[in-house]
């Protein structure tokens, strides 16, 4: 079994949501199905937090960010995810 890249499952989300880090099915291999549940609830975490910020309407750049995060954090929590079932169904 591996380790979470930044030492715990709330730093590697934190690497995750601020794009240091990419998740790839091959990078999620060496976590045990255990720690990618705690992954994924830290970045359920994250994106819930980043949702409510809620930056003024007439602030244009703010806004771009705010949306450029969730949809970077979606993304990854969409790969983690499908490795999640694929770890279930023992195809990893």
């Amino acid at each position: 079994m591996g380790s979470f890249m930044g030492g715990s499952a709330p730093a590697m989300a934190r690497q995750v949501c601020d794009g240091y880090t990419l998740l790839s099915p091959n990078s999620l291999k060496r976590l045990s199905l255990d720690q990618m549940i705690k992954l994924e609830f830290e970045m359920d975490k994250k994106l819930r937090s980043t949702r409510s910020e809620q930056p003024d309407l007439q602030d244009q750049p703010a806004l771009l960010d705010r949306n450029r995060r969730i949809s970077r954090i979606e993304g990854q929590i969409r790969i983690l995810r499908s490795s999640i079932q694929q770890k279930r169904m023992g195809r990893l």
